[in-house]
């Protein structure tokens, strides 16, 4: 799926993603599912996979972000709530717009999983970042201003409405439909 491939795009007002938090707090705390796994293999394109490998001090395989210096021990691999994905982006076949590798069906906010936390995706461990994940200009031009300004914003960080950013300490296979828990 490359970026250019557009549904009905629908911009949620902040009024809109406000009313949507009460959805995304209803997330699972103690055991999630992984829902979508995303690869990006050059600038603008995504590849939806069933299963990925996921490599310490790489990331995702196969993902660009783990080619050059963009790559950090802080932000290997992002994941994304679906439950806020589904929010801002509507239709499902523009999730993958978001830019993230996994989406989860899980509570990711800093008070439910907090900087140092472990994950145990599939086979794989990842470590949550004390790095946030924001909203930028790509997150604004796919889905509004409104939507990166509320990512941003006191009650989008507090819930990590853009997702977070983690690394991988344990390499693993893992596939859409694994569980997502803390080790």
């Amino acid at each position: 799926m490359a970026d250019s491939v557009e549904t009905k795009r629908d911009d949620r007002t902040h009024s809109e993603l406000l009313r949507g938090l009460d959805i995304l707090r209803g997330a699972p705390k103690d055991v999630g599912t992984l829902e979508l796994i995303v690869a990006r293999p050059a600038v603008d394109e995504r590849v939806e996979l069933a299963s990925a490998e996921l490599i310490v001090d790489g990331g995702l395989a196969g993902d660009r972000w783990n080619q050059g210096s963009r790559s950090s021990l802080k932000s290997q691999l992002t994941l994304m709530n679906v439950r806020a994905t589904q929010l801002v982006a509507g239709d499902r076949s523009r999730w993958a717009l978001a830019g993230d590798q996994l989406y989860v069906d899980f509570d990711l906010s800093r008070e439910n999983i907090p900087p140092g936390t472990k994950l145990e995706i599939g086979a794989a461990v990842i470590e949550v970042s004390d790095q946030p994940h924001l909203g930028c200009e790509k997150f604004a031009a796919r889905f509004g201003q409104a939507a990166r300004e509320f990512a941003n914003s006191p009650e989008g960080t507090a819930v990590n409405f853009r997702g977070i950013n983690t690394r991988v300490v344990q390499a693993g296979t893992v596939r859409v439909g694994d569980r997502v828990r803390e080790t």
